[in-house]
This record gives structure tokens, C-alpha cells and sequence, in this order.
């Protein structure tokens, strides 16, 4: 017998899964408090987010606070070779995610290389010479618009401005010198990717350091903005069945302005300014395939700058932020 459906999200779990978005560590107990419930509550809450929605909370990196650059690569490939393909990239560590577009024959994978050697390896020696990819095109990300560390702050949400202010966490004072890790962060991270709410004691373990150390270690890299926590979770429990990414080509002088404008749509969960002849890119969320359509037709239309718009549904999310083998 199939299991029955999860019940949908009512009011309160909106509002946890917003905290969350605000300060993916937040104790428990500071959600409660500027929810007006209880920590038993809120942990129920959270539970039921994970199972409902697939809800997990991930520590990231600032790429360019650690010297180090971010990169969209598009591969084109043979019709009967794009998944085993995306599998493959979605285990590589470097990867950030991997998705499946345009009718399974196109891959688009996020990715950190951690040294100009490793870029380059992989861009022009590893996938240039994978059989199944007919064209690959890298796109530096030059400006980042909305995700990430600056993701989810400003869109209309179910808390109010005083609850909001309540869960903030302090604002990173960020250096324009790249921030040097060492063994014991690594590990700690290494960590935080896994699971952006491991406890102290877990996080000791891993690094090998007294508590007291590895809180302030969290604390220096959030303070430094090298980590933060971003929130992953499936949006059909919210509404959104269609995800879609869209390539603009926009006028030099309209840049900043168009990449504002996608910062403030509701739709979008990420926009950054790229290199190549597409120079933004963007991912959003749609109730419905006309969702999207009324969205290009009125709100990329309505964008002084834009020449032209490419767009395309994410049929298949192979790798999420992280990627553990086996689950």
C-alpha cells in the first residue's frame, strides 16, 4: 500500500523554514522564542520539514572570499549519454550541483575548482575528451546578484520586520584579502556541508579541537563571511512543480540594473552576472509552465536592456549543494 500523502505546510512551518533561511544554526530555542512557541515545537517542526520537504541545512563557502573562482559550465551531449554523464560529475567534489535541461541532452553543473590547475584540468583536458559531450562553454560568475551568502533576505516572506531583526545574525565584515584556511577549518567545513547543524561535539571530533576552539572557529569564518548556511528543500510542497534556469543577454549599461531587478522577483532563487555572450544567468521557480510564460512575457519584458532570453525547464536535479555516495 502507498504511503499516504504528507499533509501541506501550514503557517508555522513557513515561518520555521523562513527562520531557517535567516540563520540556518539558529538554536532552536531563539526560533521558539521569536516564534511565541515551544523548542519541543519548532524541533517537531523541523523534523517534519525534512520529511515533508526534503529540508536540510548546509554551511557554504564564499568562493571569492577564499581566492577562488566559481564557474557555470554547459555541456551538450549525446542523447544517450547525458545521465550516466551527470552522475559521474555529481560525485566529483568540486561540483556544487548538477542538473539535466533541454530535453535530457544538456547538463548544467556548478563548480568551485580549488586551484587554476584543477580548473584547467577539467575544462581542457577532462570533459573536452568525455565522448558523450559534444560542446562545453564555461561562464565565470563576475557578480553575484541574489543566492547564496546573499540569498533569501529580501523577498516577501511570512515573518515580520521584528521577527526577521530577531534571528539575523551579525553581518560579516569581509576583507579583500583572501582568508587562508587551515587543516582544522577544512574538516570543520568539510562538516558543515553535510550538515549545517551538526553540534559542537560533532564538529569537535572532526577537528580534533577542544569546543571552546571550534565554536570560535565558526564564528571567525561566519563573522569573515567565508561560511554561511543555505537552506535546501523541494518547492512542491510550496506550490513552485517548475523550476527553470534562463540565460539573458543584456546591454553592458543595463547590467547592474536588470541584475537588481531579477534580485527582487520572487521567482528568482538565483542571478549572477557571467562571462560569455549569455552575461546573466538565473534560476527561478514557477506554479506552472504558463507561471513561467506570464513571467517572461511581463516582468523580463518589462527590463529595459535585455536583447534576448533563453530558457529552460531543470527536468532532473542530480546533485543538490552537496552529494553523499550511497544515500
Amino acid at each position: 500500500m502507498a504511503s499516504p500523502a504528507p499533509a501541506p505546510l501550514d503557517d508555522l512551518d513557513l515561518k520555521v523554514l523562513h527562520a531557517l533561511q535567516i540563520d540556518g544554526r539558529a538554536p532552536f530555542s531563539r526560533i521558539a522564542a521569536v516564534l511565541g512557541v515551544s523548542d519541543q515545537t519548532v524541533a517537531r517542526r523541523y523534523r517534519r520539514l525534512h520529511h515533508t520537504a526534503n529540508l536540510r541545512v548546509l554551511g557554504m563557502t564564499d568562493e571569492n572570499l577564499l581566492g577562488r573562482q566559481s564557474w557555470i559550465v554547459r555541456l551538450h551531449c549525446l542523447p544517450d549519454g547525458a545521465e550516466q554523464l551527470a552522475e559521474a560529475l555529481a560525485k566529483r567534489p568540486d561540483t556544487l550541483y548538477v542538473v539535466l535541461i533541454s530535453g535530457g541532452t544538456e547538463i548544467v553543473c556548478g563548480m568551485k575548482p580549488r586551484s587554476r590547475k584543477e580548473r584547467d584540468e577539467l575544462l581542457f583536458d577532462r570533459l573536452q575528451r568525455t565522448r558523450q559531450i559534444v560542446t562545453v562553454s564555461a561562464h565565470c560568475l563576475l557578480h553575484l546578484f541574489y543566492g547564496g551568502r546573499l540569498g533569501r533576505r529580501s523577498k516577501p516572506t511570512v515573518l515580520t520586520p521584528e521577527q526577521e531583526a530577531g534571528l539575523q545574525p551579525p553581518a560579516p565584515v569581509l576583507s579583500d584579502a583572501p582568508l587562508p584556511l587551515d587543516a582544522a577549518d577544512e574538516a570543520l567545513l568539510a562538516v558543515l556541508r553535510r550538515d549545517g547543524r551538526s553540534t559542537l561535539t560533532e564538529l569537535q571530533k572532526a577537528t580534533g579541537l577542544s569546543e571552546a576552539r571550534v565554536k570560535r572557529k565558526v564564528e571567525a569564518l561566519r563573522s569573515a563571511g567565508v561560511l554561511y548556511f543555505d537552506v535546501q528543500y523541494d518547492r512542491g510542497p510550496l506550490g513552485q512543480a517548475v523550476s527553470a534556469m534562463l540565460w539573458l543577454t543584456v546591454a553592458p549599461r543595463a547590467l547592474a540594473e536588470v541584475g537588481r531587478a531579477l534580485a527582487s522577483h520572487p521567482e528568482v532563487n538565483f542571478t549572477s552576472a557571467i562571462t560569455g555572450q549569455a552575461n546573466v544567468v538565473a534560476s527561478a521557480d514557477f506554479r506552472s509552465p504558463d507561471a513561467l510564460y506570464t513571467y517572461l512575457s511581463a516582468k523580463i519584458g518589462a527590463l529595459d536592456g535585455i536583447h534576448a532570453v533563453e530558457s529552460a525547464f531543470i527536468l532532473r536535479q542530480v546533485k543538490q549543494l552537496t552529494y553523499e555516495p550511497g544515500r
